[in-house]
């Protein structure tokens, strides 16, 4: 996988933007907003990339890298440190987001909520019920794959 802060900083991106846009759409569709899809939908988009990404390089990432080394699994396998790592990512970056997401939510479409505690727990199993097997199953197959086949070998050969 990445092999340097460059590498590293690309395979974040694809990543970041591929789970942003589904999971923007999940919540769309599940809060019944999917309707109301605008201009303004396209800068909540676009501002929670950017969270998600600055939250995968300076806080989630570092985090759930040293998690997932701690974990008492066999590292010689490959799939082992995937799944970890992986799974760390997803719980980190839920936790972050759906905290986003309601934060968004109360402000920007006035959503009422008696107990935000309540809320942010509901909002954070909804999303780790869609993204974790959309992390395991979809996203991180298909990102790994992208990168190891078309991005890697752009940026190690000479140009």
């Amino acid at each position: 996988m990445p092999s340097s802060k460059k590498e590293g900083l690309i395979f974040g991106v694809m990543m970041c933007f591929g789970m942003v846009i589904v999971m923007s759409l999940y919540n769309a569709v599940i809060n019944g907003t999917i309707h109301d899809f605008s201009m303004f939908s396209v800068v909540e988009i676009a501002i929670g990339l950017v969270i998600a990404l600055v939250l995968d390089i300076a806080v989630v990432g570092p985090l759930a890298r040293k998690i997932a080394f701690s974990l008492p699994i066999d590292r010689s396998k490959k799939i082992n440190m995937i799944l970890a790592m992986s799974s760390c990512m997803v719980i980190g970056m839920v936790l972050f987001m759906s905290l986003f997401g309601l934060v968004t939510a109360v402000f920007a479409h006035g959503l009422e909520v008696e107990n935000l505690f309540t809320a942010y727990l509901m909002i954070a199993g909804k999303n780790v019920i869609m993204a974790l097997p959309l992390q395991l199953l979809i996203m991180g197959p298909l990102v790994r794959g992208l990168f190891t086949k078309v991005v890697k070998p752009r940026l190690t050969s000479p140009a």
